[in-house]
């Protein structure tokens, strides 16, 4: 494995261990030059997934765009690097699991928002201004709205001695 420092090709492993409900095997390494350490994945390479994008065009799926996303719309947020890998590869898993050989933008957008809505509302909202292309404020204004009204509805039912409307 090469150093992404000074990209030597003299690493060896400190440690290995399962991750991503061990479909991932996370090492991580030492440059024997500059004794920098870093963190590589390998996963299982499988057929090829094509994302159809909202104007026709076709491009490989790459979940570290999720990521990308993700880590925009958490900036300055409470939310952990490996709670957003998580939800990066919660999505992959169940894009994978469709066993569809292309998948629309529109779909995954949206599974990342679902998730996303649990994790942190503000950077749901972010994510969804961005995703879904908020023209005004308006826009913001029903999506908060909305969010309000599911967590109200939520706080009904799991209160002891609620209605449970």
């Amino acid at each position: 494995m090469r150093c992404p420092y000074c990209e030597r090709g003299d690493t060896r492993v400190l440690e290995s261990r399962a991750a991503e409900e061990d479909t991932v095997v996370r090492r991580r390494r030492e440059c024997a030059a500059c004794l920098r350490r870093f963190t590589t994945y390998e996963r299982f390479e499988d057929q090829p997934l094509v994302v159809v994008k909202r104007d026709g065009r076709r491009e490989a799926f790459d979940r570290r765009k999720i990521l990308a996303g993700l880590l925009r719309a958490c900036e300055k947020r409470p939310v952990s690097t490996e709670d957003l890998e998580e939800l990066a590869a919660t999505v992959d898993r169940q894009v994978r699991e469709l066993g569809e050989r292309e998948i629309r933008s529109t779909a995954i957008g949206e599974m990342v928002i679902e998730h996303l809505r649990r994790l942190d509302e503000v950077a749901y909202v972010r994510f969804a201004s961005v995703y879904r292309q908020f023209k005004d404020a308006s826009h913001f204004r029903n999506e908060l709205e909305r969010l309000l009204r599911e967590r109200e509805q939520g706080q009904q039912i799991s209160e002891p001695g609620g209605t449970g409307r």
